[in-house]
C-alpha cells in the first residue's frame, strides 16, 4: 500500500518489493507514505483478534474467500482491508491516518480498524480520490456495509 506523498519517497515502490523479497523472515517491513517502516511484532491478542474476525466473516459469508497475499499485495478485487491496532508509539499516525488514506486511494471498498486502544471499530467506505468519504465508530454490535464483488 502505498497512499499520495508531498514528500520525495525513500525508494520506489519497486526498490521497496525487492527489499522485501530478502528482508530476513524475522523482519517485516512496511511502505507508508512513501517511507519504510519495521513492524513490530504483534502480540498474541492480535492474532487471537484476527482469527476470531476471521471466524465471524466465514460464518456470515461462506461464500467469500478470507486470504493474504502477505504484507504486500495488488488491491485488485480485494472488498475489505482489517487493521487491528498495536501497543506501539506510532499506531495513531500509521493506522488512523496513513493507513486508511493508502487504502482509499488504491480504491479498496471497506478498511476495518479495531482499535484495541479504543475498544472500538471504525468502519471506513466509499473511497474517493485518497479519502474515505464516510466512517463510523460503534462500541458492541457492528454492521459492516455490503459491497458489490470487485471480482470479474
Amino acid at each position: 500500500m502505498t497512499p499520495r506523498t508531498e514528500q520525495q519517497p525513500q525508494m520506489s515502490v519497486e526498490e521497496f518489493e525487492e527489499l522485501e523479497r530478502h528482508a530476513p523472515e524475522t523482519v517485516r517491513l512496511e511502505f507508508i507514505s512513501g517511507k519504510v517502516q519495521v513492524k513490530g511484532v504483534t502480540d498474541g491478542n492480535h492474532d487471537t483478534i484476527t482469527a476470531w474476525l476471521q471466524r465471524l466473516c466465514m460464518q456470515h459469508r461462506p461464500e467469500l474467500w478470507l486470504y493474504g497475499h502477505g504484507d504486500w499485495s495488488d488491491a485488485d478485487g480485494v472488498l475489505m482491508v482489517v487493521e487491528v491496532t498495536s501497543h506501539d508509539s506510532d499506531t495513531h499516525q500509521r493506522d488512523r491516518v496513513e493507513k486508511p488514506g493508502g487504502y482509499a486511494a488504491a480504491g479498496i471498498p471497506v478498511y476495518l480498524l479495531i482499535d484495541r486502544d479504543e475498544a472500538s471499530v471504525i468502519v471506513f467506505n466509499q473511497p474517493e480520490d485518497g479519502r474515505y468519504l464516510h466512517w463510523e465508530g460503534v462500541r458492541g454490535l457492528i454492521r459492516v456495509p455490503t459491497v458489490p464483488s470487485r471480482r470479474q
